[in-house]
């Protein structure tokens, strides 16, 4: 029988006590020694498309995150129980309401055998926050007024306000300490008149237990065991992240033997590797959200009557049953269950075509319109086929562009589309992150907010709820949020994904986060 690996996740509630480990670094080293090897050879993975970057502050896509979250490493972490812990800090604790103190692992060497101290913490943070730099991170941090350095090992980080969810962003892939030798050097590159965000790109260097080794533009990446882990090793002696755009071809590989993993699947696909002997499909529950996403800058997109039609003659519960085999799970609200903020008490679009045509008669365009939709994957290429059939029932006509997935995120990021499929993955787990970049006017674009969605009330609660300290209140904050953004409609959360990954049976120690990050150290 085939392995159907579920995670059960409980409410994820962020840890404002102290947190510590009192691992020994050079005893876990020569302890783990004798495992290093043991593990599976060199393992390859098929995925979509390449990473935008290897630079941890410029590129926030998830081609990008995988292969990154295996190079460099965090102070904070999620553990598999999807709790918060100590990563490349020691110990960490809030010693004030606008002030955390963080030990750090000490013996902790960069894969250029520079170290890791708190000089290294606080040109990071000042990198990610620096205007000139204009890292799309940067709202995951902007609540720092200064990281202060205490002793080699000891970093001070002090907001502006309270800010209850820090330990949470520093968990995030856009908390990811970069070698400061690296970091010096984009910074002198950029002194001689060239762009940030370059040199980190070019030369990516971590503390993780796989370190770069090469890159092929346009095919693949290969990372190395790093042999010289602070922790335990990891087991396969590498990875290489192969671009394999189309599913069938990733499928193929998979049940030949070429890949070990691949990854996304559609749906319509798990029955035939399944079925195939070698192969199996791991199913886990994300953290993530897929929308059809309105240009609300643009016409007819910025008549909220037009998107209230449009809302109101999709039929979701057809889409899942018959686009996605029943798989994925309606969404009728921006935040995953799984993401602490989750609400069951809003009040969302229903289905009703008949209602659908009274939105688009009480718009300006009671005619009905031709729109183009842009997206970049077979699934969200099928779900707008669905709904391209559905939508011109009532005089709306879609044409629908599959773009690569590098071309897809630009042309979105610079406002050049109209509508688009899109999919949101709430790393951090709190309702921050879920809704702060996707829906603040300040995060317009490449950060997140890709409808270029503008609300004054909307902006005033997400920064309100980020520095309030009483949970029920910040709660309550987000809830009230989540009505105004569903009232106007400037996506349509349309379901919320099931992670699929196709994998090779005979490995073992696979597992994928909410986030739907790979964690591939254990693989053997």
């Amino acid at each position: 029988m085939k392995k159907l690996l579920m995670l059960c996740i409980t409410a994820f509630m962020l840890v404002l006590a102290a947190c510590t480990s009192d691992s020994n670094v050079e005893e876990e080293v020569s302890e783990s020694e004798e495992d290093a090897g043991s593990g599976a050879e060199a393992i390859d993975f098929s995925i979509m498309a390449l990473p935008n970057s290897l630079d941890p502050h410029a590129a926030n896509d998830g081609y990008s995150l995988y292969v990154m979250t295996n190079i460099y490493e965090t102070l904070v972490k999620l553990n598999q129980d999807l709790e918060l812990e100590p990563g490349l800090a020691e110990s960490y604790e809030q010693i004030s309401d606008t002030s955390w103190e963080f030990k750090l692992r000490e013996g902790v060497k960069f894969h250029d055998g520079s170290d890791f101290n708190a000089e290294v913490v606080k040109a990071n943070l000042d990198r990610v926050r620096d205007e000139e730099v204009a890292s799309p991170l940067s709202f995951l941090f902007t609540e720092i007024d200064e990281v202060e350095i205490i002793d080699d090992y000891t970093v001070q980080i002090h907001t502006k306000e309270p800010f209850a969810a820090l330990p949470a962003h520093l968990a995030h892939p856009g908390g990811h300490m970069i070698s400061k030798e690296v970091i010096d050097a984009d910074y002198a590159q950029m002194e001689e008149g060239g762009n940030p965000l370059t040199e980190v790109n070019r030369t990516p260097v971590g503390t993780g237990f796989f370190k770069f080794e090469e890159i092929t533009e346009g095919e693949q990446i290969s990372l190395v065991r790093n042999e010289e882990y602070w922790g335990e090793p990891a087991k396969p002696e590498g990875i290489t992240f192969r671009a394999v755009p189309e599913d069938q071809s990733r499928i193929a590989e998979l049940t030949s033997g070429t890949a070990d993993i691949i990854y996304p699947m559609d749906p319509n696909d798990v029955e035939q590797v399944d079925a195939n002997d070698g192969s199996e499909v791991q199913q886990r529950p994300s953290a993530n959200m897929t929308y059809l996403g309105f240009n609300t800058e643009k016409e007819p997109f910025n008549d909220q009557n037009v998107r209230l039609a449009i809302a109101s003659a999709i039929d979701k519960n057809a889409i899942i049953e018959n686009i996605l085999v029943g798989i994925h799970e309606v969404a009728e609200t921006p935040l995953n269950p799984t993401v602490h903020g989750y609400s069951e008490n809003l009040d969302p679009i229903e289905y009703d075509l008949e209602q659908a045509k009274e939105y688009l008669a009480d718009s300006d365009y009671p005619e009905g319109f031709t729109a183009e939709v842009v997206l970049n994957s077979r699934t969200h290429q099928d779900v707008a086929t669905y709904m391209q059939q559905v939508l011109s029932e009532i005089g709306i006509e879609l044409e629908i562009t599959l773009m690569e997935a590098g071309a897809y995120q630009e042309y979105t990021a610079n406002g050049d589309h109209e509508m688009f499929m899109g999919g949101w993955g709430t790393v951090t787990l709190d309702a921050d992150y879920g809704l702060y970049p996707m829906f603040h006017s300040d995060n317009i674009g490449a950060p997140g907010n890709r409808t270029r969605y503008q609300n004054d009330e909307v902006d005033e609660l997400l920064d309100n709820a980020r520095v309030e300290m009483d949970e029920e209140t910040r709660l309550q904050m987000y809830e009230d949020a989540q009505q105004i953004i569903i009232d106007e409609q400037p996506l349509i959360s349309v379901f919320h994904t099931t992670l699929l990954t196709g994998i090779n049976s005979e490995l073992d120690g696979y597992y994928q986060y909410p986030s739907s990050f790979p964690y591939l150290k254990e693989l053997e």
